[in-house]
């Protein structure tokens, strides 16, 4: 799948997330004073197991209701009203993850309550009853690029005038099925993430997260201004090893930036292919541009990283300082890695990037005046 930059401008109306650290600017602050919402806990919750970094929102124990519904209702009380799953506001929801420690837990407990909840459909409808959307609910998931796959959706309905304004809300909760999973793969383990860092072995955290956006084609302070996508279906997990798919999607979203001075917001998980490969390309298309990282400190929201973490920039700007790469050390693979904060009034754009296994690559300009 070949990558273009899709110009279709929106508005960011309203925008924030919930993490360990808080909501969007409290999550901003705690990043800039360089803090870290990952710690050391078991792997499998109450079964036990290695420790691993995990940043959580409340114990990973899968519960009836599932234990995530509370803090969606938080962050959900923060969402303009509107009608809301309508043909003209539909709603799009983006998770990698959904309910699927719901099914874990039917699987080891045989508890039928888990199964309510366990699926990606019984997920999201349980969420149109409690918030009362309406059936107009998309429904997106495509591992850790799949916020910016609803983002760029939304554009595509609003420019399309299918809608007038969009909703996508995204969510991605730890389970002992989750980090089971990436521990397996030795990528979760009992080391701390220093992202774009030369160090002879790599760690990822693993972190809760759920953000809202919703757009418009109202212009304001801040857009959406292009996305860009670009899938290498190279591999199941891996890249291939000379970089084509990052290269692809960074010449197009730099296509796209029109001569904005922009920073960057890298995936930056900590790994050491993918993050070698990431910095250095993007480090040559932006040669300017510092690159920053924040899941050394917030760990991997997986699907939902694409808007937790535009979320946070968005209040960084707000804010007036951009964090540094919380976790990241001296030397790093690439010498536009910002280790500390820098101020955001040198720059009119942002470029937001995420990436999936597979070789999935996703790229958003964020234009902020």
């Amino acid at each position: 799948m070949s990558a273009a930059a899709d110009q279709l401008s929106v508005g960011i109306e309203a925008c924030d997330c919930l993490t360990p650290l808080g909501n969007a600017r409290e999550t901003a602050a705690a990043l800039l004073e360089g803090k870290r919402a990952l710690v050391l806990t078991p792997v499998l919750g109450r079964d036990g197991g290695d420790p691993v970094p995990l940043a959580l929102l409340g114990p990973m124990n899968e519960t009836v209701p599932p234990r995530w519904l509370p803090d969606l209702r938080l962050l959900g009380a923060q969402i303009p009203p509107d009608d809301w799953g309508s043909a003209k506001a539909p709603v799009i929801v983006t998770s990698s993850n959904f309910g699927a420690g719901s099914l874990y837990a039917f699987v080891r407990d045989r508890d039928p309550r888990h199964l309510a909840h366990g699926t990606p459909f019984a997920s999201v409808e349980l969420l149109r009853r409690e918030f009362g959307w309406g059936e107009h609910v998309h429904v997106f998931s495509h591992a850790c690029v799949t916020a910016h796959l609803g983002l760029a959706h939304a554009a595509r309905l609003l420019h399309a005038g299918l809608a007038s304004r969009v909703l996508v809300l995204s969510y991605d909760f730890v389970s002992p099925f989750v980090a089971g999973g990436f521990h397996s793969l030795k990528i979760l383990n009992g080391g701390m993430p220093a992202p774009y860092s030369v160090r002879e072995t790599g760690a990822i955290g693993l972190g809760d997260g759920a953000g809202f956006a919703v757009l418009t084609r109202d212009a304001g302070p801040f857009r959406l201004a292009a996305h860009a996508l670009h899938n290498e279906m190279y591999h199941f997990t891996g890249n291939q090893p000379d970089g084509s798919g990052f290269a692809a999607c960074a010449a197009a979203i730099a296509a796209a930036t029109g001569g904005r001075r922009v920073w960057l917001k890298g995936h930056g998980t900590g790994t050491l292919d993918a993050g070698k490969l990431e910095a250095e390309i993007f480090s040559r298309q932006f040669p300017e541009a510092p690159l920053a990282g924040w899941k050394g400190s917030l760990g991997h929201t997986l699907g939902s990283c694409g808007l937790v973490e535009l979320a946070v920039a968005v209040a960084a700007v707000r804010g007036g300082r951009i964090p540094g790469t919380v976790g990241a050390t001296s030397p790093t693979f690439s010498d536009n890695v910002a280790l500390e904060s820098f101020a955001s009034a040198p720059f009119d754009g942002a470029i937001l990037t995420s990436n999936a296994f597979g070789g999935a690559h996703a790229a958003m300009l964020l234009s902020h005046d």
